[in-house]
């Protein structure tokens, strides 16, 4: 298994690293809960249908968590917490939530943890490679149709024309 990638062109002149080449993670499939469900249902003695219900109280124990301003850490897995966006006033008597929060998002960090020789890896990455997405009937000659699906890359890039899609199984990891 690895992450595939394509080489992307950025052709905005305006914006940093103009011209240059670089990599894009491909994402080839999107695995919802019922599908993981499905895959631990294989590896463990539980039953697909236990493991969506704990997956669903899980996420509405988590919000519940959150939202009474709590970070909620999943051994081996990460932490999450809440964020705000918000602009800065000209001092404390002048902020007010409707005028200076602009926004709340979750934040995400995978755990980390120490090897043997003191470098920290991330769970998810840890022995993770990448390699070249494999040539497909996908016109990489063209830039993308922005406006069809939604799908496009706006123009602010350009893909490549693939290589052999052999690419190498460089291991990657930090």
């Amino acid at each position: 298994m690895s992450v595939f990638y394509r080489l992307s062109k950025v052709t905005s002149p305006k914006a940093k690293g103009y011209g240059k080449w670089y990599p894009r993670a491909v994402i080839t499939q999107t695995v919802d809960t019922e599908m993981l469900a499905a895959i631990m249902q294989r590896n463990c003695t539980l039953k697909k249908a236990d493991i969506v219900a704990v997956i669903s109280e899980l996420i509405e124990t988590m919000a519940d968590q959150l939202q009474d301003s709590k970070r909620v850490k999943l051994n081996g897995f990460g932490s999450f917490k809440i964020g705000i966006r918000g602009e800065g006033a000209d001092s404390a008597a002048d902020f007010s939530i409707s005028k200076n929060i602009k926004g709340l998002h979750v934040l995400f960090q995978p755990e980390v943890k120490t090897d043997g020789s003191g470098l920290r890896q991330k769970t998810f990455i840890t022995g993770c490679s990448v390699q070249e997405a494999p040539k497909n009937d996908v016109d990489t000659t063209k830039p993308a149709n922005s406006g069809s699906n939604g799908g496009g890359n706006g123009g602010s890039t350009q893909p490549s024309n693939g290589g052999n899609g052999g690419g190498s199984h460089e291991p990657i990891g930090d």
